[in-house]
């Protein structure tokens, strides 16, 4: 794959055979986000699991110290007093059944999250096949099931982000932007690597962490020394 000048001269400050510190690697991220807009910054985390196997499966959530720097549209589906409750708490959106055929028929996708009261889950089990492949299906593990609606509304507004493995046993999620400052990062993908680390499945054998790399949206990867995590 062929790339760009600014790239290449960004990947020369970094040495592929040297995992860094985080500290570090934060460091050298920030200074290889050469694009003119503020990039995400991403951790990619290889695991030693078999994600085909249920007793292996990772999925869960965590709430960054200093939030994901982007703003998370919420739907809320829910009954009655819930409604006004998710409003209340911030949500974008929040409703019922109504809000299906929207959905369904008028390809309306105008949210980053969606959490639903479990007495929902019937109505948003007919939305599965359009939400499922978009990664939006709510879930107990992520904390998007529940009729604590104003604790999941803040919550996500606030920074939660959810983690999950992809088919390759690889977690990709984002932890800032490139113009948080180092410490903001620091804390946020320290936070990442504890929930990660207290998720690792009773069945997992051998090294858990198998690779962790950082990058910006259009900067190369820099890999860290996750010897403190294993």
């Amino acid at each position: 794959m062929k790339r760009g000048k600014k790239y290449v001269e960004a990947a020369k400050k970094i040495d592929r055979t040297v995992q860094y510190e985080i500290a570090d690697a934060v460091k050298l991220v920030k200074e290889t986000a050469i694009a003119k807009f503020d990039e995400t910054v991403e951790a990619h985390i290889r695991l030693g699991v078999d994600g085909r196997h249920a007793d292996q499966q990772i999925r869960g959530a965590v709430v960054l110290p200093h939030g994901t720097g982007k703003t998370v549209r919420v739907l809320v589906f829910a009954k009655g007093e819930k409604v006004d409750e998710a409003l209340a708490a911030g949500a974008d959106y929040a409703g019922g059944e109504e809000l299906i055929p929207k959905i369904q028929n008028d390809g309306w996708f105008e949210f980053d999250v969606v959490v639903a009261t479990p007495d929902m889950m019937g109505v948003v089990g007919r939305l599965g096949r359009v939400l499922g492949p978009k990664g939006l299906m709510p879930n107990p593990k992520a904390g998007t099931v529940t009729m604590d609606v104003t604790k999941a509304v803040q919550d996500i507004k606030a920074g939660k982000i959810e983690y999950r493995l992809d088919k390759a046993n690889i977690v990709h999620v984002p932890v800032g932007k490139a113009s948080f400052s180092e410490q903001q990062l620091i804390d946020n993908i320290e936070t990442l690597l504890d929930a990660i680390t207290k998720a690792k499945p009773a069945a997992a054998k051998g090294q858990y962490y198998r690779s962790v790399s950082l990058s910006s949206t259009m900067g190369p990867g820099v890999k860290l020394n996750t010897a403190n995590y294993a």
